[in-house]
C-alpha cells in the first residue's frame, strides 16, 4: 500500500512540474507544429525507442540474475572507498542544517524522475529528433555500464557502512525506502546513477539552450540539487558521485558518436537565412 501511495505521489507530482516546464519553455506554435508532424516524429525516433524498451525489458528480466553473479563475485569495494575518502559524507550532514532534509528528499525522490520524463518530451517538440535521439542512446549507455558495473561490485553506501552517517530520508520518510528498494539493490551504489542521469540531462540542456533558454537554468538547479541530496542524505559517496559524474560524459560522448554513425546528418536541422541574417520571414504558414 505504502509503495502504490508514493508511486501516485510521484507520477502526480512530476506530471505538475512537467506541465509547469512546459507552459515556461513553450509557445503555441510548438505545440500545434507538433501535433501536425506527431505521426512522422513518432515514426522517426521508433528504432531509439524500440531499442530503449527492448533493453530496459532485457535489463529487468536479467535483474536476478544479475544479483546472484555479484555475489558470487564478491568483489565489494566499500572498504576501499571509505579508506579514500573516509568521513566526508558524515561530515557533509553534519554541516547542511537539518531543516533542508525536506527540500532535498524532494529533489532526490521527484528531481530525478521530472529531470528524466521532461527532456525527452521537450526534445520531441523540437522540429529535428536529433537531441532526442542522442538522450535515449544516452540513457541507454547510462544504464548499460552502471548495470555492469553494479554486477562487478558490491558498495554498500555510507548509511549502510558508518555509524556516523545517517539515512536521513529513510528516518524521517520510511515510505520511500519501498520504492528505492523496488528499482534498485542496496549494493547499486557506484557509480551514482542519479547522478550520471541527472548530470546527462544537465548537458543536453546547455546543448539545447538556444532552443529552450528557460529549460536550461531549470534543468541546471535541480541537476544540481539530484547530485548534491545522493550524498547529503547518506546513500551515496562522494566517489560514487565523482564516478557518476564521469560515466555522463562519456554517455553523452558516446551517444554522439553512435547517433552520428547511424544517422550522418540526415537529421540535423540547418540555420536558415532568415536566423542567419535576422531577417523574419514574410511568409504566414
Amino acid at each position: 500500500m505504502a509503495l502504490g501511495f508514493v508511486v501516485l505521489v510521484t507520477v502526480f507530482v512530476v506530471c505538475i512540474a512537467l506541465v509547469g516546464t512546459c507552459t515556461a519553455c513553450l509557445d503555441r506554435a510548438t505545440v500545434d507544429r507538433t501535433a501536425a508532424e506527431f505521426d512522422h516524429r513518432l515514426f522517426e525516433i521508433a528504432p531509439y525507442l524500440g531499442i530503449t524498451a527492448l533493453f530496459f525489458l532485457a535489463k529487468r528480466a536479467t535483474h536476478g540474475h544479475s544479483l546472484r553473479i555479484s555475489r558470487t563475485l564478491d568483489w565489494d569495494l566499500t572498504a576501499a572507498i571509505y579508506g579514500i575518502e573516509g568521513e566526508f559524507v558524515a561530515s557533509l550532514q553534519a554541516f547542511v542544517p537539518q531543516a533542508t532534509l525536506e527540500f532535498f528528499s524532494v529533489m532526490y525522490m521527484f528531481g530525478f524522475p521530472y529531470l528524466l520524463v521532461t527532456a525527452p518530451i521537450l526534445y520531441f517538440l523540437l522540429p529535428s529528433q536529433r537531441h532526442l535521439k542522442e538522450l535515449l542512446i544516452a540513457y541507454l549507455l547510462n544504464y548499460l555500464i552502471g548495470t555492469l558495473c553494479y554486477t562487478l561490485f558490491i558498495v554498500y553506501g555510507p548509511r549502510n557502512h558508518l555509524a556516523s552517517v545517517d539515512g536521513l530520508m529513510y528516518s524521517f520518510y520510511p515510505q520511500t525506502q519501498e520504492m528505492t528498494a523496488a528499482v534498485s539493490a542496496n549494493t547499486n551504489v557506484f557509480p551514482s546513477l542519479h547522478t550520471s542521469l541527472a548530470v546527462v540531462v544537465f548537458l543536453f540542456a546547455w546543448r539545447s539552450r538556444s532552443d529552450y533558454p528557460r529549460w536550461f537554468p531549470i534543468a541546471s538547479f535541480v541537476a544540481g540539487c539530484v547530485v548534491f541530496s545522493t550524498m547529503y542524505l547518506g546513500i551515496h559517496w562522494a566517489i560514487d558521485v565523482l564516478a557518476g559524474i564521469a560515466l555522463a560524459i562519456v554517455s553523452v560522448l558516446g551517444a554522439d558518436r553512435l547517433v552520428d554513425r547511424a544517422e550522418g546528418d540526415s537529421d540535423r536541422v540547418p540555420v536558415s537565412d532568415d536566423r542567419e541574417t535576422g531577417i523574419a520571414s514574410e511568409t504566414n504558414d
